[in-house]
């Protein structure tokens, strides 16, 4: 059997860029673009989660969301996840990922359709 050649992800949160990135031997080859939500509770809202080509299927689109939501756990904010995959993930992993409060998901929805930088 082949020797894998795929080494450890690592995550980094690039906040004023709106990206979370999974790098590869410091090569991205993933991330989560979001934005903070502009008034209280500032939850992260994830709009979307992309996985380079070539890297499809290792995992890295889930640990993104995965540290997404430990993110915001350790800010004390919920995370809104607008984007698909992120949706999609939650809703598989209720114990890792608790839903915002409504008002909190009308708020996000409402800042991104004002704001056509964040789509």
């Amino acid at each position: 059997m082949p020797e894998s050649t795929n080494t450890p992800i690592e995550y980094r949160d690039e906040r004023k860029a709106g990206r979370l990135l999974a790098l590869e031997d410091g090569t991205a080859v993933g991330y989560i673009a979001y934005f903070v939500l502009a008034g209280p509770p500032h939850a992260l809202v994830a709009v979307h989660t992309i996985v380079e080509p070539g890297h499809e299927g290792r995992g890295i689109a889930g640990g993104l969301v995965r540290t997404f939501y430990g993110l915001a756990e350790a800010e004390g904010v919920p995370v809104v996840p607008l984007c698909p995959y992120a949706a999609s993930w939650a809703a598989k992993h209720p114990d890792e990922a608790p839903v915002a409060p409504a008002e909190v998901v009308a708020a996000a929805k409402a800042q991104l359709a004002a704001d056509s930088d964040l789509r």
